[in-house]
Order: C-alpha cells, then sequence, then structure tokens
C-alpha cells in the first residue's frame, strides 16, 4: 500500500540521480533506482517565462536497516525537492 506526502526533502545528488535523502529526521540511503521520468509543467498556468519541469525518481532506499520505496519529485523552476510517495 502507498501513502501520498508532499513532504519537502533534503537530497544529495550523484551524477543526476539521488543518492541519499533526509525525511522525518531519518537519513535514507537510496539502494536503486527504479524508475525515472519528467513531466514538462503547464506555461499556461504559471507566470514565469520558464515553466520547467518536474522530475521524478522512484527508488528503494534503506534508512536504520527498514527499506522501502520511494517516490521522489525535483521541480526545476522552484529548486526544491518533495516527498511525493512512500509504499510500506
Amino acid at each position: 500500500m502507498s501513502r501520498l506526502y508532499g513532504d519537502p526533502i533534503e537530497v544529495w545528488i550523484r551524477d543526476g540521480q539521488p543518492i541519499q535523502f533526509v525525511w522525518r529526521d531519518r537519513l535514507h540511503t537510496v539502494r536503486r533506482v527504479l524508475d525515472h521520468w519528467v513531466v514538462a509543467r503547464e506555461w499556461w498556468k504559471i507566470s514565469d517565462s520558464d515553466p520547467g519541469e518536474r522530475r521524478f525518481w522512484r527508488a528503494e532506499a534503506a534508512s536504520g536497516g527498514r527499506i522501502g520505496t520511494y517516490e521522489l519529485r525535483f521541480d526545476t523552476a522552484g529548486e526544491g525537492w518533495l516527498l511525493i510517495r512512500a509504499w510500506d
């Protein structure tokens, strides 16, 4: 079962992919990226001249011996990361 969150997170990247992130004061280490996709933002719904993209990663990550699957999103226009979804 998955749950939606939309929580801001801090992410470390290497070669353009997340390798670690902090969510709810816990460090998660990405073991493998399961999927990656990019969605163009709808330029007509925002006032900025550069609408940017939303880049998504579905990753398997470990924290304190627990392994889970997480969906991370990076918004190029706002340069912010969110944890969008987590699977139990």
